[in-house]
């Protein structure tokens, strides 16, 4: 189990890169979306992936944490899952993605209340939970700016 939970919280490796390994899972992530059909994405019930992506990844966090070190930077899978909340209910672009991407790391980077405190929660709860919340702060500035200025 250590091996596994190592593996999937670094995102197969990718939080291990030696600068801003959080940038690089998110843009990780971000490449990942590009590759998703445009159907899956705009599907009226993929709304629940990303919170089913919510429980396996405080799992596999948490268990990663005990291994590495508390909140270690080379655990990116909360940028994975926090990311997915970005782009929900929103059509798939390039654009909109890329603009999700920069709102994304921008409040996870910044955390705004209530993101700073929630990542002291215990475990992979922690990790977790402040990038599905600064997920929802890019998704709501995001989906202001795609109703304001795309679909106006």
């Amino acid at each position: 189990m250590k091996k596994i939970s190592i593996i999937i919280s670094s995102l197969f490796y990718v939080g291990f890169f030696p600068r801003f390994p959080g940038t690089i899972g998110s843009l990780f992530t971000f490449i990942i979306y590009l590759f998703l059909p445009r159907n899956m994405i705009e599907h009226p019930f993929f709304f629940v992936v990303p919170f089913m992506l919510i429980l396996p990844a405080v799992y596999l966090t948490s268990k990663a944490e005990v291994y590495m070190k508390k909140d270690d930077s080379r655990i990116v899978l909360d940028e994975f899952v926090g990311y997915f909340f970005a782009v929900l209910f929103l059509p798939k672009s390039f654009v909109l993605g890329l603009i999700a991407l920069i709102l994304f790391r921008f409040f996870d980077i910044f955390k705004p209340p209530p993101v700073y405190q929630v990542q002291y929660l215990k475990g992979g709860w922690g990790i977790v939970i402040d990038d599905v919340i600064a997920g929802i702060y890019a998704n709501l500035c995001l989906q202001i700016i795609y109703f304001l200025i795309i679909v106006r």
